[in-house]
């Protein structure tokens, strides 16, 4: 796969270990509006943007006030576990980065959150730096599973999608780098892989360390 020139990363799950803590924050919000199936809800709405988090919760609350109060309080004590304790960079991160920049590989970030909090966080994780652009979730329209950010962020390299290939958690965010043409390699985090995956992953590891060791190796097929 020589004409692969850019890796295109999703940040919660793949970079920073962020949905672990946003769904305990979920928990925490979930008792006080009586939602007893909040795991399945939470996991409905990993890789999607603010506005579409929104409308999903409007299915299982009683009007989009109580869904934008939920989101907003989940959101409130997010920000208390981030700042006072900081976030955790997912397991070979910076040896995946550095692998993949030494093998000439484009980097950039292409996240469903908003860049107020993309920006920051991977500042102080101390890996923003390595990455050319960044694409969040307040600069397209439609969020993952769409195919519009990844479209967009392969388009702010100046690349096509077959030139790319996107780092993804989650299955909305397979299905949003699948959509756009995008070969995806897929390390899941809270969410196991299922058939759907198998089939739209181009390969699926257990870590970043396998993934830089895939992209680098000169046998990618």
């Amino acid at each position: 796969m020589e004409h692969i020139k850019a890796v295109l990363f999703d940040m919660d799950g793949v970079l920073l270990d962020t949905e672990s803590v946003c769904k305990i924050c979920w928990r925490r919000v979930a008792a006080e509006y009586n939602l007893s199936n909040i795991d399945e809800i939470f996991m409905q709405c990993v890789g999607r943007s603010r506005a579409d988090t929104t409308r999903l919760l409007q299915n299982y609350l009683p009007s989009e006030e109580a869904a934008t109060a939920f989101r907003e309080k989940a959101g409130e004590f997010f920000d208390v576990v981030w700042h006072e304790e900081g976030l955790k960079k997912m397991p070979f991160v910076v040896e995946c980065l550095k692998s993949l920049k030494k093998a000439g590989f484009r980097l950039a970030v292409a996240s469903s959150t908003r860049a107020v909090k993309v920006h920051p966080q991977l500042k102080e994780a101390g890996i923003f730096d390595y990455f050319e652009t960044i694409t969040t979730g307040d600069m397209v329209a439609h969020s993952k599973p769409d195919p519009e950010i990844y479209l967009k962020a392969a388009s702010s390299l100046s690349l096509s999608p077959s030139e790319c290939v996107a780092i993804e958690d989650s299955p909305n965010g397979v299905r949003s780098a699948f959509a756009a043409g995008i070969k995806c390699i897929m390390v899941p985090d809270l969410i196991p892989p299922d058939d759907e995956m198998r089939e739209k992953a181009w390969k699926i590891f257990t870590n970043l360390k396998e993934v830089a060791a895939f992209l680098t190796n000169g046998t990618r097929e």
